[in-house]
């Protein structure tokens, strides 16, 4: 017959049965490590009022522009006249109402541009400083095609000048279209302008001036697409 085995009946040493113990008891659930917080959203390039107000000011200047045309086709200051086809209201009557309404959109949506551009601060931020060496340095880099355009936040000191300049010279067109609407009531305004002929003249060529920066700033658009998307979705 076949001896059987012997069993050895001796207990585990201390240490080593407290091994295997703690190798069958469950572990405690160890908390989730923490994620990393999201990135916040970046700050939009132009702020929601910023671009509903440039919008609103782009349409009542087409407004103003070809009315403008129109009422300057009746009474001509020089040898030409504009072609109908671009210009708005069909007769002189309608040219003017057109241009009021244009006037009055431009009048007051300007002030509230210019009016949350001073209290946010954005006016010195954006177009201040502005000098005639950064802009003759900039200027050159612009004709030799070496102006970045890598930070869409900041305007170049060409881009400020241009900016102040239109203001200005939307302002020189509310004065001057003041005189020629109610010259009796400016009667000092129309003095100062050198009289009521005088200040159409002026109005025309503060008209060719904005007229001729819309069509720099188009063309610049032209160049760098996504300033034209920055001024829709904000960045």
């Amino acid at each position: 017959m076949l001896a059987r085995p012997a069993i050895d009946h001796t207990p585990p040493a201390p240490r080593q049965a407290a091994h295997e113990l703690a190798g069958l008891q469950p572990t405690a659930a160890q908390p989730p490590a923490p994620q990393p917080a999201a990135p916040e959203p970046a700050a939009p390039i132009h702020p929601g009022w910023l671009r509903v107000t440039h919008w609103l000011n782009a349409l009542a200047v087409v407004i103003m522009v070809m009315s403008g045309w129109r009422i300057y086709n009746a009474s001509p200051l020089f040898g030409f006249t504009f072609p109908n086809g671009i210009t708005l209201g069909g007769w002189l009557g309608g040219a003017l109402l057109w241009h009021f309404a244009g006037m009055w959109l431009l009048f007051a949506n300007g002030l509230l541009y210019l009016a949350l551009n001073t209290a946010t601060g954005r006016l010195w931020r954006k177009f201040l400083p502005v000098g005639p060496r950064g802009v003759a340095r900039d200027l050159a880099s612009a004709l030799h095609g070496k102006l970045s355009h890598a930070d869409p936040r900041r305007y170049n000191q060409v881009q400020r000048l241009a900016y102040l300049f239109v203001m200005a010279d939307i302002a020189v067109l509310i004065l001057s279209g003041l005189v020629l609407w109610k010259s009796v009531q400016f009667d000092l305004l129309r003095e100062l302008m050198g009289g009521y002929e005088a200040a159409r003249r002026v109005h025309f060529l503060a008209m060719a001036l904005l007229v001729a920066f819309v069509a720099v700033h188009l063309a610049m658009v032209a160049l760098v697409p996504r300033s034209l998307i920055a001024m829709i979705r904000g960045k």
